[in-house]
Order: structure tokens, then C-alpha cells, then sequence
């Protein structure tokens, strides 16, 4: 470590490019990570924060609750099922939200109708207002976002193209489906907005995109046995079923995936460069008794601190470039992502400065100091 300052204190210039260099890297890394984390909570917090384990849809429906329709008359069965220890109806339909009174395109809101029981576990926490009832179902509870718009307790919006008006009674926070702001709404009246038309519910009694199961150690297959035309999958499969959810979520992961590989190759050339350039001082440095081992630790321990230096200010210009960014854009840093993503740069790092390692015990002594004029 002692030689790796002294030579880091020696050539500023040098290491302060190469600093530069791979601070630019993971800014660009914490800032995609943080957009990808951004985007997919704006498509799927709903999903996400509910407190359901495992989702039964129809079968055939890929996971997906638009092309999912079941009855609600299955959870008589589904409850005596073994490990379930609660089960409630879901439905989601998007919609279009248009101020009372007003017919300007510029006032209408894309909106996720969310229809749950009211009191059951898939109901959010309330942050402002009241929670929903069943006495009141056209009282609706809508993602703070919303107020953003406009939208304030109290206030009643018509859906556009419908009959229907809702009334918003309470509030809630990080509640988005498919990007736009989550509406809960009992299931009563979610069936009034989604089966208007004649027919749209096939004919099921009750109908619901899906039914969501609390309890551990839940077998899908059993349930599936037990249960004709349905397909039971875990939260997180549910997730991933949602329209476009896996793909844009792999378009990130890939942009994330080739900037790391860049910035490994990168790295290892700056680091290779320079120990080619000082193949005459660890000439005469071997030839004076320092070994491989010593020679490698002072260049591991000047990539390590020069890794950790531009890891910490890309995470300082991250947070900083978060406090800037517009209010709508979905950015979303966790702290488990900035850690990840930093241990994970790091070991680029340390990998990429093997190369150098390697080159260094391959350094003849008297070859080298051949080369000295």
C-alpha cells in the first residue's frame, strides 16, 4: 500500500484521468440502475407492495391479469385449501379519468381501476383520508400522484366514455399499475366499470381477474389439481407476467449488463497501459529483491483505492443528480442497488488489474533493464 500512494501522489495527473474516466462509468451505471428501479416500480408497485404470496389466475392467461377471468365463487374452495391462510379477489382494468364538468383533453388522466374488498389484506395503507367501505362503492382511494394533477379528497371525477363517477375519499403512496396511477375501488362497483358492455363477462358468476393466497409453503400444483382451469404462480411470477413488464425491465438489465463489460474492458487497458510503461521499474525493482507478490499487491492496493475513490464520488454525483431531476421522471436509487452495483464495479476493477498482475511476473529482470538508456 505504501509504494501504491507514493506513486499515486507522484503522477496526479495520470491517476486523476483514470479517476475521471471511471467516476463518469459509475454514474452512468448508478443513474441506469436507478431509472430501471424507477420504471419498473412505476409498472408494478401495486403488485409488489401487496401482502399476497401467491396469485391464481385462469389458465392459459400467461400470468396476466387482462386476459385472466375467473369467478369469485372459488373462494369458498381456495380457503380450505392446505397452507392458505387468506385469500381475496383482484381486478384491474385502465381507464381514463375526466375532471366533473370539464371536456378538455388536457384534463384527462390515465388511470388503473383496481377492484378489491374493502378491508381485505390487499387493501394499501391509508396516508390521508378514509379507507374504503362497502357502504360507500363509488368512495375511492387513489396514489398521491394524483394530487399532482390536481386531485384533492373530495373531489369527484367521471370516467370518459362511461356513466360511472367516482369520488375520491382517501389517499395513498406508491401505488402505480402499468405506469399510471393506481385507483382502488370496491369490487362492487369495479365490475360496474369493467362489464358495462353486455356480455363481457362471459357469463361468470362473480367475475375477477384473480384471486390472491396469503400463507407459506403454498403448493401451486395441488392448488391447480384441486382447482379446474386455473394456474397458480408466486408474487413474483405474477409480476413478471404483467404486459411489457419483462421486457422493459430486460432492456435495462442489457444496457447495464454491455456498460459493465465496457467499462471492465476499459479498465483493464488503462491499468495494462500503465504497467507497460513502468516494465524498466519493476525491472530494477526485481533486481533489487521485490518480488511478484510485492509487485502485485502495490498494484492491486493502487487499483483498489483508486476504484473506491471513483465508486464513492459517481455515488455523491448520483444522489446529487437525483435531487435535479425532473419530479415525473421514474428515478428510484435503493440502497441495495448502490451497494450492489458498487461491490459489483469493484470487482471489475480488481479483475481487470489481474491483467496487469500477470504482466508484471512475466517481467525479466535483465530484459528490463536492457531496455535502460
Amino acid at each position: 500500500m505504501f509504494l501504491a500512494m507514493k506513486e499515486l501522489m507522484h503522477s496526479k495527473m495520470r491517476f486523476l484521468m483514470i479517476i475521471i474516466i471511471f467516476v463518469l462509468i459509475a454514474w452512468l451505471v448508478f443513474i441506469l440502475s436507478g431509472l430501471g428501479n424507477g420504471l419498473s416500480t412505476l409498472a408494478a408497485s401495486t403488485f409488489k407492495t401487496m401482502k399476497a404470496d401467491y396469485v391464481i389466475f385462469e389458465e392459459g392467461s400467461q400470468s396476466s391479469m387482462s386476459k385472466s377471468l375467473l369467478s369469485d365463487q372459488l373462494m369458498t374452495e381456495v380457503e380450505l385449501l392446505p397452507n392458505v391462510s387468506a385469500a381475496a379477489p383482484m381486478g384491474s382494468t385502465m381507464a381514463t379519468a375526466l375532471k366533473e364538468q370539464s371536456t378538455k383533453n388536457e384534463d384527462k388522466l390515465d388511470i388503473a381501476i383496481i377492484g378489491i374488498n374493502p378491508g381485505s389484506f390487499l387493501e394499501p395503507a391509508i396516508v390521508e383520508g378514509e379507507g374504503l367501505s362497502s357502504e360507500n362503492p363509488t368512495g375511492v382511494v387513489v396514489n398521491s400522484s394524483m394530487k399532482d394533477e390536481g386531485y384533492n379528497i373530495g373531489d369527484t371525477f367521471q370516467l370518459d366514455a362511461t356513466t360511472e363517477s367516482l369520488t375520491i375519499i382517501g389517499f395513498v403512496e406508491n401505488q402505480t399499475y402499468n405506469h399510471v396511477a393506481s385507483v382502488f375501488t370496491p369490487m362492487v362497483e369495479w365490475r360496474k366499470i369493467t362489464f358495462a358492455a353486455p356480455g363481457s363477462d362471459k357469463g361468470v358468476a362473480g367475475p375477477v381477474n384473480a384471486i390472491m393466497l396469503q400463507g407459506k409453503d403454498i403448493d401451486p400444483d395441488l392448488i391447480n389439481s384441486k382447482l379446474s382451469n386455473t394456474d397458480t404462480v408466486n408474487r413474483a411470477a405474477a409480476v413478471q407476467g404483467m404486459p411489457g413488464y419483462k421486457e422493459e425491465n430486460g432492456t435495462i438489465l442489457m444496457m447495464l449488463a454491455f456498460l459493465l463489460a465496457i467499462s471492465a474492458f476499459v479498465l483493464g487497458v488503462f491499468f495494462y497501459v500503465i504497467t507497460m510503461q513502468k516494465t524498466n521499474q519493476f525491472g530494477i525493482m526485481k533486481a533489487i529483491g521485490a518480488s511478484n507478490r510485492f509487485l502485485g499487491k502495490a498494484i492491486v492496493s493502487q487499483v483498489f483505492v483508486l476504484s473506491l475513490t471513483s465508486i464513492v464520488v459517481g455515488i455523491l454525483l448520483t444522489y446529487g443528480t437525483a435531487t435535479i431531476m425532473p419530479k415525473g421522471m421514474p428515478f428510484k436509487l435503493e440502497t441495495s442497488l448502490v451497494v450492489t452495483y458498487s461491490v459489483i464495479l469493484l470487482i471489475i476493477a480488481m479483475l481487470s488489474s489481474m491483467v496487469s498482475v500477470r504482466k508484471i511476473t512475466k517481467i525479466d529482470p535483465l530484459k528490463a533493464l536492457g531496455r535502460v538508456e
